[in-house]
């Protein structure tokens, strides 16, 4: 038996999801699910703060499985995440825990969905919903759901949750559960409306830090490009045909970049795919899914996906355009070196760009390796001059 399953079974977790854990080929677990698998276990309130990418879902995951009482029909777990892509990967990582576990209904409502649709999933009587707060709230005022026994809330990405305004309808829904309820947050970063909610809700919660150590932290080897805007785009072309990977994330700003980009390689014959904010979700999903099962190796997006893609064989994230907020960039590089694989980041910086990008290294506290084009058209590393390595 391997190192985690052996804890999974010291931890007393029930057969059918040790036998998911090994299905989906796992064999250890990671510090924020061993440092939050016992006390959810337990009962206590729990305020977790953990970088991306390092198994958070298993950590709550594991728990609610184990707490979901199969004869009783009503809502006793619930998941609250800032974006529909998260909810939903949210969603199917429980389903894969799940899958030995006859009997558990999981459902997932968000907006940009019909209703109609929604409505009939959550007359199954659902054990466990996933939701973003805001569909979720529509739900409650129309009747169609009662969180009256909800035994454990979770906030994923409390951090961004927040930001994004939902504190209203996130402190609503925390008021309409249970008062006896288990309150469990991650975030990513603490700032003031985490610590509020803490602060209002939870009951002598448990903190949980886990820190980017060397064990936890996405093995990522970080590359800055210099590039005027007028020479990017030639200079993307000769990173993708340079063999640094061969699947990526590209990241853009704006929705029309995204967009123009994605028009422009696919005329020039490369297999790719785009999101943005003007996509209808059903095209989102699909083009997701299509990137999770291979069917494209390119996928371009703006930073509305990089909380809500989770794909383990992502070989490079690129950052097309400079990130506008310093977390964004931690968002977006955390979609590569998953599952303690390595990964790459490259990030084409122009001079005006420069003062910025030093403030989100500044806040990362990474140590990039700078490459530049020489006069022949030529990348190269800006400390020794010789061509890049592009399979380093």
């Amino acid at each position: 038996m391997s190192n985690g399953m052996q804890l999974l079974k010291e931890m007393d977790i029930s057969r059918d999801v040790i036998r998911a854990f090994e299905w989906l080929q796992f064999t250890e677990l990671t510090s924020i699910q061993e440092k939050c698998i016992p006390p959810m276990m337990n009962g206590n309130d729990i305020i977790a703060i953990a970088p991306t990418g390092t198994g958070k879902t298993l950590g709550f995951g594991i728990p609610m499985l184990e707490y979901v009482n199969l004869k009783d029909p009503v809502v006793q777990e619930l998941v609250l995440a800032p974006t529909r892509e998260l909810a939903q990967q949210i969603a199917d990582d429980l389903s894969d825990l799940a899958h030995f576990i006859r009997g558990l209904r999981i459902a997932v409502i968000y907006g940009g969905q019909p209703m109609r649709k929604q409505i009939q999933v959550l007359e199954k009587r659902p054990q466990i919903v996933v939701a973003t707060p805001g569909r979720l709230i529509d739900h409650m005022e129309r009747g169609n759901i009662s969180l009256l026994n909800v035994h454990t809330l979770v906030l994923d990405e409390a951090d961004e949750m927040l930001k994004m305004g939902f504190v209203e309808d996130v402190e609503k829904i925390i008021r309409s559960v249970s008062p006896n309820r288990q309150l469990v947050m991650f975030s990513a970063t603490t700032n003031q409306d985490v610590l509020t909610i803490s602060w209002k809700y939870q009951n002598d919660p448990i903190e949980i830090v886990v820190k980017s150590d060397k064990e936890d932290k996405p093995q990522i080897t970080e590359y800055i490009i210099d590039s005027q805007a007028k020479d990017k785009y030639e200079h993307f072309l000769y990173l993708l045909d340079s063999g640094a990977f061969s699947k990526a994330m590209v990241f853009c700003n704006t929705k029309d970049m995204t967009a123009r980009l994605c028009d422009r390689l696919q005329k020039m014959g490369y297999n790719c795919e785009c999101i943005h904010g003007d996509v209808p979700q059903s095209k989102r999903n699909a083009v997701m899914n299509g990137f999770r099962e291979g069917k494209f190796d390119l996928f371009i997006a703006t930073d509305i996906a990089a909380r809500g893609i989770d794909v383990e064989d992502v070989e490079a994230v690129v950052n097309y355009d400079v990130p506008e907020k310093k977390e964004y960039y931690i968002h977006r590089i955390g979609r590569t070196g998953r599952a303690k694989k390595k990964g790459k980041s490259f990030t084409f910086l122009s001079f005006r760009e420069s003062v910025h990008m030093d403030e989100i290294l500044k806040y990362t506290a990474s140590k990039p390796v700078y490459l530049y084009f020489d006069e022949f058209g030529t990348l190269c590393y800006k400390d020794n001059n010789a061509p890049f390595l592009a399979n380093v």
